[in-house]
């Protein structure tokens, strides 16, 4: 599988809420997380992202992207996507009661690969814009 292919695929399993199961396929193991986020702040794997994004999908089951860009870097082995979060916290298990109010959230996937499968992976997200959005802080 190309990188492209490899990345768009990968991308699509992790924000249909697949988790860390049909993620894997695509990264190394222990293919490594970063995030400037406090709520992500203890996440540092791509296996515990892809399971954090599965959960997400409890307090806000509508929850959905539409992505806005896909680039390919071969010579810098990185594919950056951009995207828009969208959704309504109508379920519970969100750090409050359903709220009822809905989040359109820009954010940027940038992953890094070796070979053919992503060693890594940086999201950049204004989590606090998120969180004011769906009554959360």
């Amino acid at each position: 599988m190309r990188m492209e292919e490899t990345a768009r695929t990968f991308f699509e399993a992790c924000e249909t809420g697949g988790g860390w199961a049909a993620c894997a396929p695509f990264c190394h193991d222990g293919a490594r997380f970063h995030c400037q986020a406090d709520a992500l702040a203890d996440v540092t794997t791509l296996a515990a992202y892809a399971d954090w994004m599965k959960g997400l999908l409890t307090p806000i089951p509508d929850g959905r992207y539409d992505l806005t860009a896909f680039a390919v870097d071969t010579g810098r082995r990185t594919v950056v996507a951009t995207a828009v979060f969208r959704g309504t916290q109508t379920g519970l298990g969100g750090p409050a009661a359903p709220t009822g109010k809905t989040v359109a959230s820009d954010y940027a996937y940038v992953m890094v690969f070796d070979g053919d499968r992503i060693a890594g992976m940086t999201k950049i997200w204004n989590y606090g814009h998120a969180l004011r959005q769906l009554g959360w802080a």
